[in-house]
């Protein structure tokens, strides 16, 4: 006799139940698109940050040889020291470039770890 009575108590209790239920999934929704949005948007830092890495160490290497090239010019008095100076600044100022990108690319990959639950907050 008393769901009967209390019909219309029941009824608004299990409409209520229903929404808290959809706001949850909801939620739950969100929070894995977002998880899913953090973990790719990593993985491309990451695979930019490996290009600048491959691409600065090319470069340095590079910068190497003609900073030999520029010390054996100036031996031969084909150049000027500054020329040798100005190439080696050059160098110098790649290979710190290279260090700071391999710095961010470490960077990245704690990000990443964090992104895929890595256990702090």
């Amino acid at each position: 006799m008393a769901p009967l009575i209390n019909r219309r108590a029941i009824s608004a209790a299990y409409r209520s139940a229903n929404e808290n239920q959809i706001k949850i999934l909801i939620k739950y929704e969100q929070t894995i698109l977002q998880a899913y949005l953090e973990v790719v948007n990593e993985q491309w830092n990451l695979g930019n940050l490996e290009q600048q890495v491959s691409y600065k160490s090319i470069q340095v290497e590079r910068l190497n040889t003609s900073v030999e090239i520029a010390n054996i010019l100036f031996a031969s008095a084909r150049a000027d020291y500054i020329e040798v100076l100005l190439t080696q600044e050059e160098a110098l100022d790649t290979r710190f470039e290279l260090a700071t990108t391999k710095l961010e690319q470490l960077k990245a990959q704690v990000q990443m770890y964090r992104a895929l639950g890595g256990g702090w907050r």
